[in-house]
């Protein structure tokens, strides 16, 4: 029997982490069948979500070996922008022990951003480590500079004047810096220090994207590495989910998008953890309703914290279309359509009836935004998604951003019907022709002999050496 060579893998407690990271995984096997051990760890917050096991049965399939850690239960007053980074911080004996068992045979360690702290440990037992970066290079550089702005800026950064300049990325205002940079006296603000140091430690950094979507990034990133003052970083994407299960209600969608001419129609859709406030639901209903546009709307209970789902593991059993306003669905029935709390995202932006994108600007919802073309509203919730929206909007210029409106705190009906119009009529057209090079771009990146598919056939040759054999 060929002999393997073994990786572990590990995720965090966010379905969104582990999507991405299972289907860098499936890639890597997709690609060198044959070749690799994989053993995931999947740390657990409460309880497992049923979308985490259907994760976990995915790759199960591909002979992927899981171990699901005991679940942390954090107190309830803890703040969202502390949830994610706590967890792993408690789990990490767990993953610790789960790792011990297998370092005897491991090559390499594969780690979400998130789980800096197994590099030391890495380190320690002379077994190579990477991370698995779940943002975009233009954010990977803002960590690698974080610590200087902590230097060399005082005040909070949401107050400054003038926007931050960052290698390889437009100027961002402080603003539109990560959630955990808003507040430099709170324990998010340290752990993203704390982070943003961590990765330092291993040996490589890989970055769901490509060279041609983010070229400024990457030069300053890949100079950077040269000069030893982080890892090497490789770019390995677009890796994108490739299906979604569809139930009958999500299939209903996509025959109402047959039916639908091209590029007609707006999706809006804000990931799989935003949630938006009762007052700008009702300002997103009637604002789609004045543009006269076509749109699919994925509808769910509103909430006054953007990340209210995020962690949250029940269903709700509250239908989500009772909060629309009164009358919306009766007059917009030949308008729109809308599906409760989940879409198959991935066939809807490959439909030829997508003409835009209404988006929390998650990454991975980013890549695939731009590897079917499609044109997109930039509207951030929270984490780095105001800074991608930044990049998308400013940097990019593949988005529109709506502005919010000062008193209320809202996009306002009258700014969204201005949007909408500026992205299917007026700037639409520019935008798609701009997606298009893109869109080119990212599919070249994923050919045999495309720029990312030749650095994970490197770092594969590099593995494969650790085990003693050649890759053929």
């Amino acid at each position: 029997m060929e002999r393997k060579t073994h990786i572990a893998v590990v995720s965090v407690p966010i379905v969104s982490h582990q999507i991405a990271i299972s289907e860098f995984i499936k890639k890597l096997l997709n690609l060198h069948p044959n070749k690799f051990h994989i053993t995931l760890i999947i740390p657990v917050l409460d309880s497992l979500s049923n979308a985490s096991k259907s994760i976990i049965a995915s790759l199960s399939s591909l002979n992927v070996d899981t171990i699901v850690l005991p679940p942390i239960n954090l107190p309830p007053q803890t703040v969202p922008t502390l949830k994610l980074p706590l967890s792993m911080s408690l789990t990490m004996p767990y993953i610790i022990d789960a790792l011990k068992t297998k370092t005897s045979k491991l090559v390499a360690i594969i780690a979400d951003y998130f789980a800096y702290e197994v590099f030391s440990f890495a380190k320690k037992l002379n077994i190579l480590s990477y991370t698995y970066f779940p943002s975009s290079a233009t954010v990977l550089s803002l960590c690698f500079h974080s610590k200087v702005l902590d230097e060399t800026i005082s005040g909070e950064f949401k107050d400054l004047q003038e926007p931050i300049k960052i290698p390889g990325c437009v100027p961002i205002q402080g603003t539109d810096l990560p959630s955990s940079f808003q507040d430099r006296n709170s324990e998010s603000y340290n752990h993203f220090l704390l982070r943003s140091k961590g990765i330092n430690l291993c040996d490589g950094i890989l970055v769901n994207s490509f060279v041609e979507l983010e070229s400024q990034a990457v030069k300053a990133l890949i100079e950077e590495s040269i000069n030893v003052s982080h890892p090497p970083v490789y770019m390995v994407g677009p890796i994108i989910q490739q299906n979604c299960d569809n139930t009958q209600n999500e299939s209903q969608c996509l025959s109402w998008l047959d039916e639908q001419k091209p590029n007609s129609v707006v999706f809006v859709s804000f990931g799989s953890g935003g949630t938006i406030s009762q007052n700008q639901m009702n300002e997103l209903a009637l604002g789609l309703e004045l543009s006269s546009q076509k749109f699919l709307w994925v509808v769910r209970e509103p909430n006054d914290i953007a990340s209210a789902i995020y962690f949250d593991v029940s269903n709700s059993k509250k239908d989500p279309l009772s909060f629309l306003p009164k009358g919306f669905l009766e007059r917009t029935n030949k308008q729109g359509f809308l599906v409760s709390n989940w879409a198959p995202q991935v066939e809807i932006l490959s439909h030829k009836a997508i003409g835009g994108f209404v988006t929390h600007c998650g990454w991975f919802s980013t890549l695939e935004c731009v590897v079917n073309g499609v044109p997109i509203v930039a509207w951030p919730l929270f984490a780095e998604q105001r800074m991608n929206a930044t990049i998308l909007a400013d940097g990019i210029k593949i988005a529109i951003r709506p502005t919010i409106d000062n008193v209320s705190g809202v996009v306002e009906k009258v700014e969204i019907v201005n949007v909408l119009k500026r992205l299917i009529v007026d700037e639409g057209i520019e935008i798609r022709r701009r997606m298009k090079v893109l869109k080119d771009a990212a599919a070249n990146a994923m050919k045999v002999d495309g720029s990312s598919i030749i650095t994970m056939s490197q770092l594969v040759t590099k593995w494969t050496k650790m085990e003693g054999f050649d890759e053929n």
